[in-house]
């Protein structure tokens, strides 16, 4: 167990002691971790996996969202792909898996 003082500093925490990243079903905390790290991603601040498990198809509503912006030119499809989705966590994982 990691005590910390602030959101920034558990995200920060997080994304120094992680090999890779997944969403699972959750509320607005998960939502924010999430888009915080995938913010990272797209600035080049970190080059981790970013995986969405989509358990049941709970995430479709978010990833259609995530895909409109791409057709309202508000992210780029290269953004978009950084997310690894899958609604099986084995799949998710070999999926995820970076070669090497």
């Amino acid at each position: 167990m990691h005590v910390v003082g602030s959101m920034h500093e558990r995200k920060a925490l997080m994304a120094d002691l992680s090999d890779a990243f997944i969403a699972m079903p959750g509320g607005f905390g998960t939502l924010d971790e999430f888009c915080e790290i995938l913010t990272w991603t797209q600035l080049g601040l970190q080059q981790k996996p970013i995986g969405m498990l989509n358990v049941d198809g709970f995430f479709d509503r978010l990833l259609d969202a995530f895909d409109h912006a791409v057709t309202e030119q508000f992210v780029k499809p290269k953004h978009r792909d950084m997310i690894v989705t899958d609604r099986e966590v084995i799949s998710l994982i070999d999926r995820m898996r970076v070669p090497g």
